[in-house]
């Protein structure tokens, strides 16, 4: 990823302001040759969304990657949940950097204790046999209606803070097909279609690409596994936490032009549930595939948050 010397916009106004703090939100500061710091957001859910970390080590490893090389694979664990009010550190370890392929550890430190870690493998393109997963037939995105739109007639059937917190200017549209369970659907099977994209045009950085396709892959993604138990990822009483967190990008892609996110959840058990999602572009084009396992726990007495 390019470094870049951006401004933080004033308050999110409108769709560009959103955007434009999330690509500031991704442009490190360097402290040293492999040390970047990254801030939070303010306000949120009192500790730092995962999807930002994930978003945030991608571009300190990009800052180390010479030539075109572009992330294919990543591999990440959640250790602690991070506090939003400290800066985070983002230690770097050049592990390889091979004829064809460079791989990069990523530590994400936090008042002195790793909160995160993942190695991600970079290679240059190249020609080779191809194939894809045929995408499924689905309403395009325009015939869809935003989230926030969704929750708001959805009314008192979703928790208020759910509703509040769609309703912010946010960076990625994001358009579900299915919304019974928001209605008092139940019985469903734990799988959901929706299209995603950033809501401003980016610039041709595929680092940041990649950034921001993290960071928006880690949004409904556990939420998935919560479809047949009538749960919502807000309700009272739910804990949800990422654990780990894989990504593949299959070929080169622009998250500012729409992408249709498949997810579906095979098994959960064990105050565990596990998810995973594939990321095609409009033109039927699979470009990324993501999983990850999560906490997941309806709290009681009997459970103390850890």
């Amino acid at each position: 990823m390019a470094p870049r010397k951006t401004s933080p916009p004033a308050a999110a106004s409108s769709p560009g302001d959103a955007v434009a703090r999330l690509v500031h939100l991704l442009d490190l500061e360097r402290l040293e040759l492999n040390l970047f710091r990254g801030v939070s957001p303010k306000g949120g859910w009192g500790r730092v969304y995962g999807g930002q970390v994930l978003a945030q080590a991608i571009s300190a490893a990009y800052r180390t990657v010479d030539g075109p090389r572009r992330l294919h694979s990543l591999h990440a664990y959640f250790l602690l949940a991070g506090s939003p009010t400290d800066p985070i550190v983002y230690e770097v370890e050049r592990l390889r950097d091979g004829g064809s392929f460079t791989t990069r550890r990523v530590t994400a430190i936090q008042a002195g204790r790793p909160i995160f870690a993942t190695i991600g493998s970079f290679h240059e393109d190249e020609p080779g046999f191809a194939h894809t997963s045929p995408m499924p037939a689905v309403p395009p995105p325009e015939d869809v209606a935003p989230i926030g739109e969704v929750f708001a007639r959805a009314g008192a059937l979703v928790p208020d803070t759910m509703r509040a917190y769609y309703a912010q200017e946010r960076p990625i549209d994001i358009r579900l097909i299915e919304t019974e369970r928001y209605f008092g659907a139940t019985g469903l099977i734990p799988r959901q279609h929706m299209w995603l994209k950033a809501r401003a045009r980016l610039p041709d950085d595929p680092g940041l690409h990649a950034a921001i396709l993290a960071y928006a892959s880690d949004f409904v993604l556990l939420d998935t596994a919560l479809i047949p138990h009538g749960k919502l990822m807000f309700d009272a009483g739910m804990q949800l936490a990422s654990l780990d967190h894989a990504l593949w990008l299959h070929a080169p892609l622009r998250v500012d032009e729409w992408l249709l996110y498949i997810l579906d959840s095979p098994v959960a058990g064990g105050g565990r549930g596990f998810a995973r999602g594939s990321f095609y572009t409009r033109e039927g084009v699979l470009v990324a595939s993501v999983t990850q396992e999560g906490l997941m726990r309806a709290r009681t007495t009997a459970f103390l948050i850890k």
